[in-house]
Parts: C-alpha cells; sequence; structure tokens
C-alpha cells in the first residue's frame, strides 16, 4: 500500500520508514518458510512473528 501511494501520489518518506516496510515484507516470507518446520507450534510461530510484525510496524510509525 506504502509503494502504491509513494508512486500515485509522489509522497515524500524517510528512507527507515520504507526500511521497515521491506523488513515486513522478508519478516513475512521467513515466516511462511517456518511453517513446515514447526507443524505442532504453528500458533506460537503465528503468534511471535505477529508480535515482531507489530513492533515493526509501531517502530516505523515513530521514526516516520
Amino acid at each position: 500500500m506504502g509503494v502504491a501511494l509513494v508512486n500515485k501520489y509522489k509522497y515524500n518518506f524517510q528512507k527507515f520508514h520504507a526500511f521497515y516496510g521491506f523488513v515486513a515484507i522478508i519478516v513475512v516470507a521467513i515466516i511462511y518458510s517456518y511453517r513446515p518446520l514447526l507443524k505442532g507450534k504453528t500458533y506460537l510461530l503465528y503468534g511471535g512473528g505477529g508480535l515482531f510484525l507489530m513492533g515493526l510496524g509501531i517502530r516505523a510509525m515513530l521514526v516516520g
């Protein structure tokens, strides 16, 4: 969503704000890749990953 807003409306943004967005995408890919390895602890994986993503989102809002 952020990439679409920047491309369409030419918003200015701080570089670290975009960095946290890309890190969030990478974290989702890592969580998805660990899914088969932690089959019995899926909820723990999603819960911990969700908390980490929430921390990235809060940090990105504070930096941006």
